[in-house]
């Protein structure tokens, strides 16, 4: 029965992405306008969005990997495997809602690392930890694109929401990094994986490794940022760079809740309605939000199936990767807790 199961469940976005593209046909654009963007389209600054958007996916890679190897004793795995593991994530990001990937390019790394108790947890806290980073480079651009050139109210809401949690996250990552961790058979299962969470915050309490993932990752910001300028000139959308700066922070924002695979349709409104009074029209937003959303698909998808081919998976493993992942570690803990049962 559980097979029949897991394909309905992959069946749901499906279903979503069909009821947004009804609505989108329904109340979208003027679509001989959509088309008429498509036709001058220059495609050598598409080429350029597309380099961009992968330096900045390399750039973000490494900075998970500094990450992980402040939290891992050696033998850590390595860039490639790093890599391979985060593109499988950003696949899986793009076409499960839900943010299956952070969990699914844990899945991938604790696969490659065979008999290595306590992984599960470490690299979950590594995601954390990693993804705690993003609130550098983000509360600068948006200060930036504040003082450049505004943001509509809906935004600035959400901004002040998910900024003020960020904080918070940020706060208690980092107190709970500074605490010893201490991770002992007889404990329950839950508090071991909490205490082999904070063994991957240990990066939070490393000054220098920390600024390096910090630098690493706003690299990855400014190549989103250039990309987003570039797919603008591609579709001949001839703005200052803030402008793209208020885009990339509406596709965030667009993005934070994936209702459906990418959020496609909200996502293209949310990026053409703000971009009118820059004097871009409805229906050449829509267009190049059309584009940029393919463009960043075409990295994120195209790359994350290569890697997922060479981690020898399908897509169909992708939403029960992080089960299975979780139970062979805790299969494999579970010798320690009889010997340790034994021993008292």
């Amino acid at each position: 029965m559980k097979l029949p199961g897991g394909r309905w469940r992959l069946l749901i976005p499906v279903v979503l992405l069909a009821l947004a593209g009804v609505m989108i046909w329904w109340r979208g654009p003027n679509w001989h306008d959509v088309g008429h963007a498509f036709t001058r389209v220059r495609w050598s600054w598409v080429v350029a969005a597309i380099g961009l958007n992968l330096v900045s996916v390399v750039a973000r890679a490494a900075c998970w990997h500094t990450t992980i190897k402040q939290a891992m004793p050696k033998p850590r795995p390595g860039f490639l495997v790093v890599f391979s593991a985060f593109c499988v994530g950003l696949l899986a990001n793009a076409v499960i809602p839900g943010r299956v990937g952070e969990l699914a390019r844990v899945a991938v790394l604790v696969r490659r690392l065979p008999n290595r108790q306590g992984a599960w947890g470490t690299l979950l806290g590594s995601v954390v930890a990693h993804r705690m980073f993003d609130l550098f480079p983000v509360a600068a651009l948006v200060g930036w694109v504040l003082l450049t050139a505004g943001l509509p109210h809906w935004a600035i809401t959400s901004l002040v929401v998910v900024l003020g949690v960020s904080v918070a996250v940020f706060a208690f990552a980092w107190l709970a990094a500074r605490r010893q961790a201490t991770v002992r058979s007889e404990l329950g299962t839950l508090r071991n994986l909490l205490a082999q969470a904070r063994i991957g915050l240990a990066i939070m309490r490393a000054p220098l490794p920390a600024a390096t993932a910090a630098g690493f990752q706003s690299l990855g910001w400014l190549c989103q940022l250039l990309a987003v300028w570039s797919a603008m000139r591609a579709f001949n959308i001839h703005q200052p760079i803030a402008v793209a700066g208020v885009v990339l922070v509406l596709v965030n924002v667009a993005t934070i809740f994936p209702l459906w695979p990418g959020n496609v349709g909200l996502l293209q409104a949310a990026i053409a309605l703000p971009l009118r009074p820059y004097g871009v029209p409805y229906g050449k937003g829509f267009a190049f939000a059309i584009g940029l959303q393919a463009i960043e698909a075409s990295v994120g998808v195209g790359i994350g199936l290569i890697f997922l081919a060479r981690e020898g998976l399908s897509l169909a493993t992708l939403r029960e990767m992080p089960h299975e992942a979780a139970e062979a570690e805790a299969a494999a803990e579970e010798p320690e807790r009889a010997r340790a049962g034994v021993s008292r």
